[in-house]
């Protein structure tokens, strides 16, 4: 029998390097035979030469067990490996080492400062030139050497004319005043004896770029207005001695070949402006200046939870147009986020111009959706021969780009689509028996890549990109199967309880920017407050993470605490700016709040579920006191519910969601859920079969319906074709998901509304019920400890769906045909199943097992 422990995993970091957690959390998967179970664990720790151990552990715990040893101090690597023993007597030997290595944990840590241009910039801020720094130093004997580097702004570091690293638009967007990332880099084989040179390219980004909505105009310098870069490059020698070089006094500037750049207008370069090997040794130091020094406030600094944004594919365009207008217009294909690569060749002073759109319109491409963002790239050739170039600071959301100013003939290779998004692994995958249903998916799928650019963005096109709090919440659960989500959300997070605090209360968008009299000052608003406390909820159930519990109870308990407040002894929260049921399909394009179910119904049901999931949240954490309050209170938030918007034999609005919430969040006492449940797959029917909900009922209306018995009602809204559904976009053409059920009209033509975008997520959100009811593959134990297998064919003569979850893969598949519907399970070493089937319910261990 051969167990073998993996390579351990460092808290939720693929790239456990320049960590932030002196203590972190260790987890492994397990390959074992089939019905292994661990009873004991043994955690090895080497530090150089020295060794300690955890000794024999009795537990069957894998996933985020404590650091075993002394808390690493900063800069300190450390490497771990481990080892098992089976319930049934058996060991393992110890498995594969993996390494983490702590940043630089302690402000006193640093040195640097932040450093920019010195020369006056210009008055138009959209116009501003950024600079380059750079700095020339001598080393020698170099046995190891880390780079430490973040920016106010956006930057990319060079060392000897060499890329650091791959990743795009660091340090991301966080609350900057409190929270700004470092991220490290491992540069030992960038360096050289003798001299070396190390410099930055800098952009405006979010820090102090255009930001916000066109109808009240932009923000600019939300956090400053210095463009500045901070680092610290520590050189260790053969000897052990340390060289540090930082950002002080000692850098230079000169101005960038990008002329401008932000990120809604796009990227303007010019090539003849560039400086010939400017971050190598021995390129000409006419025209660099010295810098201007600024502090670096380094008590704000912290480590990266989650990957970076990087560039995760390629895509080459599938059509070369020609537009009735005779432009030049590129089809992808595929609706992204990302940004164009091109290689031309021409004359010094060719300008080659690149407008990108979602969407044709009259065979033109169609910008009305991006409101005030240009989405433009320009380029200015230095002639001489081939020329390659791509953007650096900015991302557009796009499927069509308009060419101009192309010299000779456009070959479709010679622009290439560069897909970015924060780089979580993929983990989930889904497949069916129907074509459309797997479009679908993948619509889905894309929309989350597209979106998940540093924070959970609404959209990737227009002039906002902003963190809204509600959209997340309805998708965490699908975003959580599809990647592994934990570090990019638990981080984002911590943005929401800054923001809470500094706005008392939980913010319609995280990072907040200013938005103008509807969103500013900000009020508390269901839905999306209660991100709050469901989206660390959702956290804990799928990575089985209690530490995220713990680090945002506070936040969680104030939101709860805040509504209660709101709503005084009646316990009906029926008062103030809500968005209730937001892009209800029978909402006015002009008034996207306007929806059939009562605003103030949907205010309360989420009142009484956060009240709820608050009382979990403190049950896992010990928090007895608490729990008990907020059971007792979520308990009369229910009754009240049901006293207020139960009127006789159905709720006060008789739509949708209203009861698709009343019946989800288990508002109902038994009888009136069954009523409920017949009532809400009367309205599909009467509604034809059409989708009626907007973002607060489109997460629970399917299990709504199928958890009351109703399954073929919540396939028929599944699978109808007309305005508004779900297949209706992927009939259109659609390759992501929506916004509106109808941003494109039947006849072709955009929504009217000025607020459209072809590529959100928060409608997607279905494919959460698709894993888990149709496929049938959901956790019944946070992190997929115990596992439910429970498909539902329906229509489908087949569907699967796999998923990574913190003990390895789980797997069903299904074949549904004369009666007969034949199952396949897998469950990872670690985890058990339950299989509920119409034969009966069955327990299994680890393994692949197979029903009929």
């Amino acid at each position: 029998m051969t167990i073998t422990a993996s390579a351990p995993r460092f808290e939720h970091l693929a790239e456990p390097l320049g960590i932030g957690v002196p203590a972190p959390r260790i987890s492994w998967t397990t390959d074992a035979p089939a019905g292994w179970s661990q009873a004991a664990y043994e955690i090895e720790i080497r530090r150089g030469s020295a060794t300690a151990t955890s000794g024999r552990v009795e537990s069957a715990e894998q996933i985020l067990v404590p650091w075993p040893a002394d808390p690493l101090e900063s800069r300190e690597r450390a490497e771990a490996r481990v080892r098992l023993w089976g319930s049934d007597g058996s060991a393992s030997e110890f498995g594969e080492w993996a390494a983490a290595e702590a940043g630089l944990l302690d402000p006193s840590d640093w040195i640097a400062h932040a450093v920019g241009a010195a020369w006056e910039e210009n008055e138009d801020k959209d116009l501003r030139r950024p600079p380059l720094v750079r700095r020339a130093f001598a080393a020698s004997d170099v046995a190891s050497a880390r780079l430490y580097a973040t920016a106010h702004g956006v930057y990319e570091a060079e060392i000897n004319g060499r890329r650091v690293g791959l990743d795009a638009l660091n340090p991301g967007w966080t609350v900057y005043s409190e929270r700004l990332r470092v991220h490290a880099y491992d540069v030992t084989a960038l360096l050289r004896d003798g001299e070396n040179v190390i410099g930055a390219w800098l952009g405006d980004g979010w820090y102090r770029g255009r930001l916000g909505f066109t109808h009240h105009g932009h923000t600019f310098d939300l956090y400053g207005d210095d463009l500045s870069f901070i680092a610290q490059l520590e050189i260790t020698h053969a000897d052990g001695s340390v060289t540090t070089i930082a950002t002080d006094g000692s850098w230079e500037a000169h101005p960038s070949p990008i002329l401008r750049s932000g990120l809604y207008n796009g990227e303007v370069y010019d090539a003849r402006e560039e400086v010939d090997g400017w971050s190598a040794p021995g390129s000409a130091t006419a025209g660099w200046t010295p810098v201007a020094v600024r502090p670096a406030r380094p008590e704000r600094f912290v480590a990266p939870e989650g990957p970076p944004v990087r560039c995760t594919e390629e895509l080459t365009p599938v059509e070369v147009l020609t537009s009735p207008a005779g432009r030049t217009v590129l089809d992808f294909g595929q609706n992204f986020t990302g940004r164009l690569r091109i290689t031309v060749s021409g004359n010094a002073g060719d300008t080659v111009t690149l407008r990108t759109a979602e969407v044709l319109q009259g065979g033109e491409i169609y910008t009305r959706p991006l409101r005030a963002a240009k989405s433009t790239d320009v380029y200015t050739l230095r002639g001489g021969g081939s020329e390659t170039w791509e953007p650096r600071f900015t991302t557009h959301g796009f499927r069509f780009v308009e060419v101009t100013g192309w010299p000779g003939s456009l070959d479709a290779g010679d622009i290439v689509g560069r897909v970015y998004h924060s780089d979580m692994p993929r983990t989930g995958w889904f497949t069916s028996s129907d074509e459309s249903l797997n479009k679908l998916h993948e619509n889905v799928v894309w929309g989350t890549r597209s979106n998940f650019v540093d924070i959970p963005t609404d959209c990737p096109q227009r002039d906002e990109r902003l963190g809204w709090t509600g959209d997340i919440q309805v998708f965490a659960p699908t975003a959580s199967f599809l990647f592994d989500v934990s570090g990019f959300l638990s981080s984002w997070l911590k943005d929401l309880a800054v923001e809470q605090r500094r706005e008392d209360t939980v913010p319609w968008y995280v990072p907040v920017i200013p938005g103008g009299p509807m969103w500013t000052p900000t009020r508390p608003g269901a839905v999306w407050g209660d991100a709050a406390v469901l989206t660390p909820w959702t956290l804990f159930e799928r990575f089985a993470d209690e530490g995220v519990l713990a680090a945002q109870y506070e936040s969680a308990r104030g939101w709860v605490d805040q509504i209660e407040a709101l709503a005084g002894p009646s316990r009906l929260w029926n008062t103030g700016f809500q968005l209730g049921d937001w892009l209800d399909p029978a909402a006015p394009p002009d008034d996207p709040a306007d929806a059939k179910t009562d605003r103030y119904l949907v205010a309360t049901a989420y009142f009484a579920w956060s009240a709820r999931r608050l009382a979990d949240a403190a049950a896992v954490l010990g928090f007895s006191a608490d729990e008990a309050r907020y059971r007792a209170l979520a308990e009369e938030v229910r009754a009240a519910f049901v006293d207020e918007y139960w009127d006789g034999d159905r709720l006060t609005s008789d739509a949708q969601t209203a009861y698709a919430l009343a019946i989800r969040f288990e508002l109902l006492p038994a009888p009136l859920r069954e009523v409920a449940g017949r009532r809400l797959a009367e309205l599909v029917t009467e509604g034809g079969n059409r989708i009626a909900v907007g973002f607060a009922g489109v997460n629970v209306v399917a299990d709504a319906l199928s958890s009351t018995g109703h399954a073929d009602a919540a396939f028929d809204l599944l699978f109808e074709r007309e305005c508004p559904s779900w297949m209706y976009m992927v009939d259109q053409g659609a390759t992501t998901i929506w916004e509106r059920w109808d941003s494109q009209m039947p006849d072709g033509t955009v929504n009217p509304g000025r607020m459209t975008s072809f590529n959100h997520y928060a409608l997607g959100s279905i494919a959460d019920w698709l894993h888990r009811e149709v496929a049938g593959l959901s956790p019944a134990e946070p992190g997929y400890r115990r596992i439910r297998f429970a498909p539902t064919p329906g229509p489908l003569a087949s569907a699967s769906a796999r998923h990574l979850t913190p003990y390895g893969e789980a797997a069903i598949s299904w074949t549904s045909a004369d009666g007969e519907l034949s199952v396949e399970v897998t469950v990872p070493t670690g985890a058990t199943g339950i299989v509920e089937l119409p034969s009966g319910r069955h327990e299994v261990g680890s393994g692949t097992h197979r029903f009929a």
